[in-house]
């Protein structure tokens, strides 16, 4: 896992925009950003907690987003006195909440996909009832008591 949770793939975006995934910021730059040592991110990216992209000659790139978790790793360190392993699992446990949200909005759509479905499925077959048959009207109950017997032959 690198640290940051899934990145938008593919798609028809243009190339040029930037995001708050682009990674754009060498190392000097996202140190200064995240008030770091440079050798500190270097430690953070051999850890796995904060792991840049990588340019053709191997340099990093930082993005916006590797900044924003470079500053919360420092928080939770010095802040909260948590050691780098336990970070590395909280980002981890993030990451898997945030893929878990996005999965259970994906079905969200798809079970109100298959509703709407339903209903105009259940409109067409309402749609397609027979218009000629006349209706039963529920036949009102009363407490009378009638007897049949049948006629003996000969009684008429």
């Amino acid at each position: 896992m690198d640290g940051r949770g899934a990145r938008p793939g593919g798609g028809s975006r243009n190339p040029y925009e930037l995001t708050d995934d682009s990674p754009v910021y060498v190392i000097s730059v996202a140190a200064q950003l995240s008030g770091l040592h440079p050798q500190t991110l270097r430690q953070y990216d051999r850890l796995g907690l904060v792991s840049p992209d990588r340019t053709a000659g191997r340099g990093r790139r930082y993005s916006a987003r590797d900044i924003s978790l470079l500053r919360q790793v420092q928080a939770l360190s010095q802040d909260e006195g948590i050691n780098l392993a336990g970070i590395k699992r909280i980002i981890e446990l993030e990451n898997q909440v945030a893929a878990l949200q996005q999965r259970v909005a994906e079905l969200q759509q798809a079970v109100e996909g298959a509703a709407a479905a339903m209903r105009q499925r259940e409109a067409a077959v309402h749609a397609s009832y027979r218009r000629d048959l006349v209706p039963y009207d529920q036949v009102q109950q009363t407490s009378a008591l009638v007897v049949w017997r049948p006629r003996r032959p000969g009684q008429d």
